[in-house]
């Protein structure tokens, strides 16, 4: 290994290597060497990063450059105007890394072609490996070269600008750091805090757990004591089960008869409320009855029999009675579950000769009920989907005698 020293690069030149500096013709690339000089310092300071670009040297000149990166930079372009150690490695270097870009500009056989391919590698931000094909391109001639040179000098420009802005945005960047890296020292003040006092609310809590572990202890101890008084109360006095059995029931029966004299209050109240809308559809259905001309068809004749209406309208009940006794029959009415008590429907279907039942104007539940009745019992059942007088009047007129009379 060669001592480390400051290299000079006035005399790296081989002095067994040709010059070497004939113009490329036919369809060979140009060398480093080759190339225009106005190109060396965009071709060194582009095409290769500083870390790789030291590497070369060293490896060429078999030491170590202490030179800055600036000096390293300025000897390299020197020497990359004649063929020496540092030029061919230089090239050799390149030809490496830009082996893909080479590859890719040899597909253009023009000039205008090969420019094609450069203006789109600098649209897309790509220009590093595309400058090295571009520029030893055999078919890059003066005014090409001068064009990419032009090009990439503005390039540089601007990345220099970028760069600039870069540093402005690293300079706020650091600047909210400090500002969050202090609000972060506050945090984390303000949390140890909240651990702290939470670490105190946690003696406490403990110390209480503890005293109420001691007091329900003590409350076990109490209900055990008790539970075995009343086991001897209860030996003592054998009646007292049944005595609690019946004061208990009297307590529900209270609750009991309370809510069913509120229920009966209830329906009082709307017993009142449709008897009174009882008259009233009564007097309107007499007037229509009186003004239409549409026969009601006319029920046979129901001997005494009961007829029990299930569901309906309760402005049409008063109507439906006078239909059914005018005829000989007995009507009675459950509204099916709407405000009639469910369970007093099983003592009207079993009074009952005749069952109609309106679909639409009775609960899930009664409308089971009654269908299992009927099918159970084998009793005669009509069923009706849309409540009318004159539905309820044919349903009776279409019943044959003999059912009546069977019932």
């Amino acid at each position: 290994m060669c001592e480390s020293k400051p290299i000079s690069f006035t005399a790296l030149v081989a002095p067994d290597l040709p010059p070497d500096t004939a113009p490329a013709t036919g369809s060979r690339r140009k060398r480093l060497w080759e190339v225009p000089r106005t190109a060396h310092c965009p071709v060194v300071g582009v095409c290769l990063p500083l870390d790789t670009l030291r590497r070369v040297v060293n490896k060429a000149l078999g030491g170590e450059t202490l030179a800055v990166d600036y000096d390293l930079h300025v000897g390299v372009v020197t020497e990359c105007g004649q063929r020496n150690r540092v030029s061919e490695a230089v090239q050799r270097e390149l030809e490496r890394r830009c082996a893909h870009a080479v590859r890719h500009f040899s597909r253009a056989k023009t000039g205008e072609a090969m420019m094609a391919q450069w203006q789109a590698a600098m649209q897309a931000g790509d220009v590093a490996a595309p400058l090295w094909a571009a520029l030893t391109h055999p078919r890059c001639t003066t005014e090409l070269h001068d064009q990419i040179c032009r090009d990439i000098h503005m390039i540089q420009h601007q990345a220099g600008a970028t760069v600039r802005a870069d540093v402005r945005q690293l300079a706020e960047v650091t600047r909210e750091n400090r500002e969050l890296a202090k609000e972060v020292g506050e945090a984390r003040a303000r949390v140890a805090q909240a651990q702290a006092e939470r670490a105190l609310e946690h003696d406490r809590v403990a110390s209480e757990l503890m005293q109420a572990r001691a007091t329900s202890i003590s409350k076990d101890t109490m209900i055990e004591a008790l539970r075995a008084e009343v086991a001897g109360l209860r030996e003592a006095m054998p009646e007292l089960q049944s005595r609690l059995h019946l004061a208990q029931r009297v307590t529900d029966l209270t609750v009991r008869n309370r809510a069913l004299d509120a229920e009966v209050a209830e329906l009082r109240r709307g017993l009142a409320a449709a008897e009174r809308e009882a008259d009233a559809a009564t007097a309107r259905a007499a007037q229509a009855s009186r003004h239409t001309a549409a026969p009601v068809a006319t029920p046979v004749q129901l001997a005494e029999r009961s007829i029990l209406c299930v569901g309906g309208r309760h402005a049409q009940i008063p109507i439906y009675r006078d239909l059914v006794e005018r005829h000989g029959g007995r009507f009675s009415h459950h509204d099916g579950g709407i405000e009639d008590n469910a369970h007093r429907l099983d003592a009207s279907l079993a009074a009952a000769d005749l069952v109609i039942c309106q679909t639409g104007c009775l609960s899930h539940n009664a409308y089971w009920l009654v269908k299992d009745h009927c099918k159970r019992t084998g009793k005669r059942c009509v069923y009706l989907d849309q409540p009318s007088v004159a539905g309820f009047a044919r349903s009776l007129a279409a019943l044959p005698a003999e059912d009546l009379s069977s019932s």
